[in-house]
């Protein structure tokens, strides 16, 4: 089996690619799904390790990311199936294709780098752009339409939940002064002018922008789903393996395998087991896999990623 490890590292290489491999055991004749399929870098790993006949499943809702893993992953031919798609409704993907069940499922969660780049889609303040931010172009919420239409209580509530930004209800007063609010750099300059053009090591803006980010695409009602989803999809002894970039995500990765690892999820100090629950994994790792400092010299973006796996009982 050729080792991920002894290969030359291709360019491009998705955060903590070996150690997300290493995890993940890929073989031959196993059937593998990357539930947030990118530019194809994970995918590709599994794939040259579960050599001659592994097979992968990729899901993607982002159609750019579709056609660029389309190309990456074309020398495998017909052992990569790549599918429109969100990984919150896997089963059913699965189905599609006559698959019951995957050995092995790798999700990479948040923002790519191919996405942030793409300066036209809004994800970033660096180029001015429109205020998209869609993963999925089909959908009709932009991140415009949030600024513009929502109630300033609203748009304190998500800057502030799903950003985790202190001054929130600032920068929400200040949109909906500063209305029309129709691109990034607008925008980012209206939050820098909160912070009283104050920058630290990461733009003031960052937060608000992950924030509007995740109440488009709606990632953390996603996740959640998306969790149950795969273990579900998981064959008896298959891994999954899940890569966070922040605490909302990576909080409810960690509450999520903590649970269902256990058998009993009532509350402590109630002394008899009511609830009835079975646990459905175990832990592989019992402490979140972070980067080396020699990745994050190599791919700033890496810095927070935090992996977390787990194996189906």
């Amino acid at each position: 089996m050729p080792n991920p490890a002894a290969e030359e590292r291709p360019p491009h290489l998705p955060v903590l690619y070996l150690e997300s491999i290493n995890i993940l055991q890929p073989k031959s004749h196993g059937r593998y799904a990357d539930g947030t399929l990118g530019a194809g870098g994970h995918s590709a790993g599994i794939l040259k390790t579960s050599q001659p006949d592994g097979q992968l499943l990729g899901l993607d809702v982002d159609d750019q990311a579709l056609e660029i893993a389309k190309a990456r992953l074309s020398e495998f031919g017909k052992r990569a199936i790549l599918i429109k798609g969100s990984y919150d409704n896997m089963t059913e993907h699965l189905r599609t294709i006559g698959w019951f069940c995957v050995d092995g499922i790798i999700l990479d969660l948040g923002l790519s780098s191919m996405q942030l780049n793409t300066a036209e889609r809004g994800f970033s303040f660096n180029k001015d752009a429109p205020l998209d931010m869609r993963f999925n172009m089909d959908q009709k919420l932009t991140a415009a339409e949030i600024v513009n239409t929502w109630s300033e209580k609203n748009l304190a509530k998500i800057i502030w939940e799903f950003g985790e930004e202190p001054k929130s209800r600032h920068i929400a007063a200040a949109i909906i002064t500063h209305r029309p609010v129709t691109t990034t750099q607008q925008l980012a300059a209206m939050v820098l002018d909160v912070y009283k053009g104050k920058r630290g090591k990461v733009h003031p803006a960052t937060r608000t922008f992950q924030a509007l980010r995740m109440a488009v695409n709606k990632e953390l009602d996603t996740l959640e789903k998306g969790l149950e989803e795969a273990v579900s999809a998981l064959c008896g002894g298959g891994r999954l393996a899940v890569i966070s970039f922040h605490s909302l995500e990576g909080r409810m990765v960690k509450q999520f395998f903590q649970r269902e690892s256990r058998d009993c999820i009532c509350p402590p100090e109630q002394p008899v087991c009511t609830c009835g629950h079975k646990a459905s994994i175990r832990l592989i790792t019992k402490k979140a896999i972070i980067p080396s400092q020699e990745e994050i010299d190599k791919n700033p973006r890496a810095r927070s990623a935090k992996l977390r796996a787990a194996e189906k009982l």
